[in-house]
């Protein structure tokens, strides 16, 4: 990724992201519209989603259930796929509903300036 599209993707950032990692599970179909339900690892959280990362290939625009620690649940868009490496793939993903998940992670985040 160019430091252009980098600057231009955190302008249009809604919230800061954390350098956070956080137990998580997830379920939903991968590519081969396979059905899983697995543990994983959310790291870089917003308020609007995270990075996840875990040892499936998921299509890019699909939904997945994300369920935190407190087994709270939200639906989550796969926007983009960041990383593939040793079989773990990592994704950028988004809620899907803004203000049932406020306050999905237990954090309060920066405002953006």
């Amino acid at each position: 990724m160019t430091p252009a599209v980098n600057r231009l993707q955190q302008l249009r950032r809604r919230s800061s992201r954390m350098p956070l990692n956080a137990k998580i599970g997830v379920s939903g179909q991968d590519r081969q519209k396979c059905s899983f339900t697995m543990s994983a690892k959310a790291t870089n959280l917003n308020r609007y989603g995270a990075a996840v990362q875990l040892n499936r290939e998921l299509q890019i625009g699909s939904t997945v259930v994300i369920q935190n620690g407190r087994r709270t649940q939200a639906s989550a868009r796969v926007v983009t796929q960041v990383s593939a490496a040793g079989g773990v793939f990592t994704y950028g993903v988004e809620f899907q509903e803004d203000d049932s998940v406020n306050n999905f992670w237990g954090i309060v985040f920066p405002t953006q300036p």
